[in-house]
């Protein structure tokens, strides 16, 4: 009877084993979903931190020959999202998974608090270390595209820079005196001339020379209109 009863808990066990080695392990799977992530982002500069959700402890997967990890439709590789890992065999399912993904990097804030109107200085900028992936749309990383600019609403201190906020600094000021330079193939003038309405470097503007004459042209740094032939 004794050894009757042996044989049982040893062929139990047996199975268990057999059973626990069709089960397919959540923390592999969670691995080949962080890899998949992070291959997706490697052409980022700076640190990905992958934060993967769990798999229901209670869900049991059959074990899967080759596992692989895809993106549903919609799905994005980076901020909060969710990755779908599927099996094809020996038989079919498939899961889907939350994951955090940031990006550990540099990026701009207004150093002090900034009024609409302001144009922006390297002083006005500083540096600050944190995830980009989850700043707001549009926010600027790169000084070169903040400095000179102009704001077109205010930023509180420690906020970003957005390109719908910034606009190029006035070359030209309405009623300015200008500097009218026109070049031709075989000519180059330049007289004086009085801004009619203001302009940002690279925009068309008018201008008004002593002679009543209204010419246009594009707008320049240090009050130059630059008129084409």
């Amino acid at each position: 009877m004794k050894l009757f009863a042996a044989l049982l808990f040893i062929g139990s066990l047996g199975f268990s084993s057999h059973a626990l080695a069709q089960v397919h392990s959540h923390s592999d799977l969670l691995k080949l979903g962080e890899s998949f992530l992070r291959s997706q982002n490697s052409k980022h500069d700076g640190q990905i931190n992958i934060v993967m959700g769990q798999i229901d402890p209670r869900l049991n997967l059959p074990a899967c020959d080759d596992p692989s990890a895809f993106l549903p439709q919609g799905g994005k590789i980076n901020g909060k999202t969710t990755l779908g890992i599927r099996c094809t065999a020996p038989k079919p399912w498939n899961i889907f998974v939350a994951a955090q993904v940031q990006l550990i990097g540099e990026y701009l804030v207004a150093a002090t608090p900034l009024a609409q109107g302001h144009v922006v200085a390297e002083s006005d900028i500083k540096k600050v270390s944190g995830d980009v992936m989850g700043l707001p749309a549009g926010s600027i990383t790169n000084q070169e595209y903040v400095i000179g600019k102009t704001l077109q609403q205010s930023v509180p201190a420690g906020a970003t820079f957005k390109t719908t906020g910034l606009k190029n600094a006035l070359a030209i000021q309405q009623g300015q005196t200008v500097k009218i330079i026109a070049a031709g193939k075989s000519f180059n003038v330049s007289t004086d001339g009085q801004a009619i309405g203001s302009a940002a470097e690279g925009q068309i503007a008018k201008a008004k020379t002593a002679s009543g004459q209204l010419v246009t042209g594009i707008a320049k740094a240090g009050g130059v209109l630059e008129v084409q032939y």
